[in-house]
């Protein structure tokens, strides 16, 4: 016979979350393919109207040498804040959507901050320098995490199912 005393509250356990769901190579490999065709698809529409409108004007060699090189830095400038936007607002990029995966910060499992997700941009390339084993550390990692989201302490989750978290530390700007 159980007693229940009479102003005793129940509380309900709260549900425990559901594990983490890690993304593999292949699904992070084909949505960073469709970020790569974006990035390019953008830069090259760039690049045909700049060219486009210098090839009316008629420059001299060394201006079209300069061109092309401060082509090269906003092109530069372009891949980074790409990722570096759309890693540090929602975590996902449009690739990562389509793959309903997500980067997250390994300890708070928010997006990362801007400046940790421009770090964890330029640890792609260093991931990317010893024939890709970076990225093939995945394979053997418990988190499947490559070089890149071990140096900028990111995870990359499957977010099936879930909704799309903001930034909570962001805040919106007043209209004037």
């Amino acid at each position: 016979m159980t007693v229940v005393e009479p102003h005793a509250e129940v509380v309900a356990a709260a549900p425990a979350p559901p594990p983490l769901r890690y993304a593999g190579l292949a699904t992070r490999t084909l949505a960073f393919a469709v970020d790569v065709a974006i990035v390019n698809i953008v830069g090259w529409f760039v690049a045909l109207v700049v060219s486009l409108c210098v090839s009316f004007i008629g420059v001299p060699d060394e201006v079209a040498a300069v061109l092309v090189a401060l082509g090269s830095i906003v092109a530069l400038c372009w891949s980074v804040g790409y990722f570096a936007f759309f890693w540090s607002t929602t975590g996902q990029t449009p690739g990562n959507r389509l793959m309903a995966i997500r980067v997250v910060d390994a300890r708070t499992l928010a997006p990362p901050r801007p400046g940790r997700a421009v770090r964890r941009f330029f640890c792609l390339i260093i991931a990317a320098l010893p024939f890709c084993l970076g990225f093939l550390w995945v394979l053997v990692d418990n988190r499947r995490r490559g070089w890149h989201d071990k140096l900028a302490r990111t995870v990359v989750t499957d977010v099936t199912g879930e909704p799309t978290p903001i930034r909570s530390d962001v805040r919106p700007r007043r209209l004037r």
